[in-house]
């Protein structure tokens, strides 16, 4: 079994002891991520902000694994107030609405007060 790890330099990664990604026999395993800025460990207090900047975050680690967002076949949204969800649509689906992949919208809280998103996805590399 081949195992990579991913990492996007956030500090959390360090401190809590995970990968942002992990790459292994083909799949792509990305893990929760939040709409903090890794450069700058700043957040945006708007929902659909914090999405935009989430899914930078897991395109940058997609892509250091070799795959992109084409290749997502799984999603989970996690957010600990419903009632944000609907701002996120439009970002969800400049990112992912073509192509549509298996979705999960999961109300839970979070680590941190300030995150009002995380997404998680598993993507299949192209060559598997």
């Amino acid at each position: 079994m081949s195992r990579r790890l991913i990492s996007s330099g956030s500090s959390f990664e360090a401190e809590v002891g995970y990968s942002r990604a992990v790459v292994v026999d083909g799949w792509v395993l990305v893990s929760g991520t939040t709409g903090f800025d890794y450069a700058t460990m700043e957040i945006a207090e708007d929902v659909a902000a914090q999405a935009e900047q989430t899914f930078r975050n897991i395109d940058a680690a997609l892509r250091q694994a070799g795959a992109s967002m084409a290749d997502v076949v799984r999603v989970h949204y996690l957010l600990p107030d419903a009632t944000d969800w609907p701002f996120c649509w439009p970002v969800t689906r400049a990112w992912l609405g073509e192509v549509r992949p298996a979705a999960t919208m999961i109300v839970a809280a979070l680590h941190d007060p300030r995150m009002k998103i995380e997404i998680e996805v598993t993507a299949r590399l192209p060559q598997a």
